[in-house]
């Protein structure tokens, strides 16, 4: 696979750094009841996000990557994949972007680095490069567990079982992914009850957190709703779910807003709206996390990201995959001058607009 046009710088870029936002580049903030303090951003942009490019992204900038946005406040970076190459070849480079994130500066032994594992190979790969979360990824649908894992859904839960019960017998967090959790592009509307199903026999493996998928971004706030509403009556409380959203149809932003009411206080996000999936042609970039932090500020919920930092990075990762960010937050501030009176005095060099 050819490699990206504009990939060529191996480190965050030199020169100065971005300020903070003054106040007129950011929302009016406005808090509302009913909404949760704080939201932790479980981001999915190195993983996710690159897993999808058609082209071979260099492992020094992965790390740069990972680097800068833990450097704009992000603690929840999942970093890469352990699916075989064949299968997702631009994460081939797995255990040396984990290699080069441990040798080189720029990481808080405090961020957290999930790594995808699909079965007890990839286990054993991320037990012996000191990983410390892992995430498996299912299906609420038969139709995808056989395009995405060539099992059905009971044959890839068994496949699961094992690398759940070894992972936390070392003492490592896992993540359960479910995807396809409002509709498939194969069988339609998902029902409410076959997720609910999936979603509890992946809690009682022993997942720590499970993450509901729209994989193909056709969700809408009422049906976020009742889909947490059966995850409750069935005894699966919010504190143990995350929502991941796809913004096919410019609602991922209006279904998140829905979760946070329901209690959800984690949400996957991918910095640029990076991603898609692989095996869901339909599947379009994620939540871009930059609009997600926008409408987060707005509504007086920490974050702790820094939004000036993340939409450099956006905006970096945007020149080495050489085409323009698809965020909107992106879009509007990169190249906005950070003085009120309209005066960018960054240098030229540094400057996304000069």
């Amino acid at each position: 696979m050819p490699k990206p046009p504009h990939a060529t710088q191996s480190g965050p870029p030199a020169g100065s750094p971005r300020p903070p936002l003054p106040d007129h580049l950011l929302p009016a903030t406005s808090p509302r009841s009913g909404l949760p303090e704080a939201v932790r951003i479980h981001e999915v942009g190195p993983r996710d996000g690159l897993q999808n490019e058609s082209a071979i992204v260099p492992t020094d900038v992965k790390a740069a990557f990972i680097r800068r946005l833990a450097a704009a406040g992000l603690t929840t970076i999942e970093a890469t994949s352990f699916v075989h190459p064949t299968w997702v070849p631009q994460l081939a480079d797995a255990a040396d972007v984990l290699t080069t994130l441990t040798d080189g500066p720029g990481l808080q032994h405090s961020t957290d680095l999930p790594v995808l594992v699909p079965n007890e190979r990839g286990l054993d790969r991320a037990l012996a490069l000191g990983v410390r979360h892992i995430a498996v990824f299912g299906s609420a649908t038969e139709t995808f567990a056989r395009k995405n894992l060539a099992r059905t859904v009971d044959e890839s839960l068994e496949m699961f079982a094992p690398v759940v019960r070894r992972a936390a017998g070392s003492g490592l967090r896992v993540r359960g992914y479910v995807s396809m959790c409002f509709g498939d592009p194969w069988e339609g509307r998902v029902p409410v009850p076959q997720v609910v199903d999936v979603v509890r026999r992946l809690a009682d493996l022993g997942c720590d957190e499970v993450s509901l998928g729209d994989t193909i971004g056709v969700a809408t706030p009422g049906l976020v709703h009742e889909l947490l509403e059966a995850l409750g009556d069935a005894g699966i409380t919010t504190d143990r779910l995350a929502v991941h959203f796809h913004d096919t149809y410019g609602q991922a932003l209006s279904n998140t807003l829905a979760a946070l009411q329901a209690g959800i206080t984690v949400v996957d996000a991918s910095a640029g709206g990076l991603g898609g999936c692989p095996y869901a042609k339909s599947a379009t970039g994620n939540l871009a996390t930059e609009d997600l932090v926008w409408m987060l500020s707005g509504l007086g919920i920490r974050s702790g990201v820094d939004l000036a930092a993340l939409v450099d990075t956006s905006v970096w990762m945007a020149r080495q995959l050489g085409r323009p960010s698809a965020s909107r937050t992106v879009r509007a501030l990169a190249g906005q001058p950070t003085d009120p009176h309209g005066l960018d005095t960054r240098p030229a060099a540094d400057n996304p607009a000069a």
